[in-house]
């Protein structure tokens, strides 16, 4: 468990968690035992990402994947550990960091909701049946339902749940979602980007892997130009999100900066 959560990564949805609670004028260390629980729901969903059955992938953060170093039935088992020590730590909230019960359980029904078959595992398995099968009409109405599920749910519940955390309003809340949905979008486009033109030392896993699977991706539908301008445009969509939080957050506008400019 340890293996998979502490070696490396951007940490993108703890650092997100922490930054929403802060924009709507909340206390930041209230949001960190959130923070923690995001990045094992995660960390669990790369593993079984990884596993034979699904990507079958041997790196991920430049290291051997959990199932190549410990056996593929101890990478299953790890993947269920760390989704149930995620809510564990969500339910040791109140009393490790003073959040309200109320606020504790509206913060495990979001999370329970955006790591399930409504959100990333619905993603994976829309993912695993094949896009590909899909009528040329339907492709990039089928793209997107798999990438705002599969990537995108996490990181929009990460800033919802901070948000609540931080006592937002439902207008705030509102303001999140919006962030949350144009900056996952923003940063699959780019993961499909630099799976196609990006370093494998740098991305610390191996590139081309979407196109030797036979995967639909941004690139392989619209174009890489086109895709980049995708990007570009969703990126551009968080920032003008961010006027309507009460906190001028650096985090999330520097996070909204970097989403489509980045190399691994």
């Amino acid at each position: 468990m340890r293996y998979a959560v502490l070696g490396g990564g951007k940490r993108l949805r703890a650092i997100m968690a922490v930054a929403a609670c802060e924009s709507v004028g909340g206390v930041g260390k209230q949001a960190l035992g959130l923070a923690a629980a995001m990045e094992m729901i995660h960390a669990y969903s790369l593993v079984h990402d990884d596993l034979p059955c699904m990507d079958d992938d041997d790196f991920r953060r430049g290291k051997p994947t959990v199932h190549r170093k410990y056996g593929e039935a101890v990478a299953v088992l790890v993947g269920d550990a760390l989704l149930t020590e995620a809510f564990a730590e969500l339910a040791r909230m109140p009393e490790k960091y003073g959040v309200d019960h109320h606020t504790t359980v509206a913060v495990m029904g979001e999370l329970a909701f955006a790591s399930g078959s409504h959100g990333m595992v619905g993603g994976q398995v829309a993912d695993i049946l094949g896009a590909q099968k899909a009528e040329a009409a339907d492709q990039a109405v089928l793209l997107h339902y798999i990438h705002s599920h599969k990537t995108g749910a996490l990181f929009k519940a990460a800033l919802r749940c901070g948000g609540l955390i931080g006592g937002a309003s439902p207008d705030q809340l509102g303001t999140l979602t919006e962030f949350g949905e144009h900056f996952g979008l923003a940063f699959q486009i780019t993961d499909d980007i630099l799976d196609e033109v990006g370093e494998a030392e740098a991305l610390g896993k191996a590139v081309g892997r979407d196109r030797e699977m036979g995967k639909l991706t941004y690139p392989s539908l619209f174009g890489l130009e086109k895709a980049r301008a995708m990007a570009q445009e969703s990126a551009a969509k968080c920032l003008a999100a961010l006027e309507g939080l009460p906190v001028r957050s650096q985090v999330l506008q520097e996070l909204a900066l970097m989403v489509a400019e980045r190399d691994h």
